[in-house]
């Protein structure tokens, strides 16, 4: 009996396997796939041959490929997520120096008193000529550095 069975599963899965797919395109632009021919108004009409295998099979790759190329995409996208966050920070930190350097000038072109310390810890109280180099060197910052 089981090998009754085995003998119409065989012829079964032959004549399966000999059957021809069609694919076409029906009035409305809908594509169409079926083992039976179409009728009427067709566009498109292609015969796929059903014994040859897919492109897409013969060019598959193996698994050891596939997991080195999964691997290398990882890579590329953690390296590309540091390079991003690195650019942010450093933008950042740009932003922020900038902005200090525009109080400071400020500062220094308000007029007031202003005291340095000294490497001994004493307060001395900044000149003119001083304030005016600060104040050059701040505005030369801003130019080259924040624009």
């Amino acid at each position: 009996m089981k090998c009754l069975a085995l003998a119409i599963a065989a012829l079964l899965a032959n004549t399966l396997a000999n059957a021809q797919i069609y694919q076409w395109k029906d009035a409305n632009g809908k594509t169409v796939i079926s083992d039976k021919p179409p009728v009427g108004n067709v566009r498109d009409e292609r015969k796929i041959d059903a014994k040859a295998p897919p492109a897409s099979a013969l060019q598959q790759k193996s698994v050891a490929d596939q997991e080195m190329d999964f691997r290398k995409r990882q890579q590329e996208t953690q390296d590309k997520s540091e390079k991003a966050k690195k650019e942010e920070n450093a933008a950042a930190e740009k932003k922020d120096n900038c902005e200090r350097t525009r109080r400071n000038l400020e500062m220094l072109e308000s007029g007031e008193r202003l005291a340095l310390r000294d490497e001994n810890g004493e307060r001395t109280f900044i000149d003119d000529s001083q304030r005016q180099k600060e104040i050059a060197k701040a505005r030369q910052t801003l130019e080259s550095s924040c624009k």
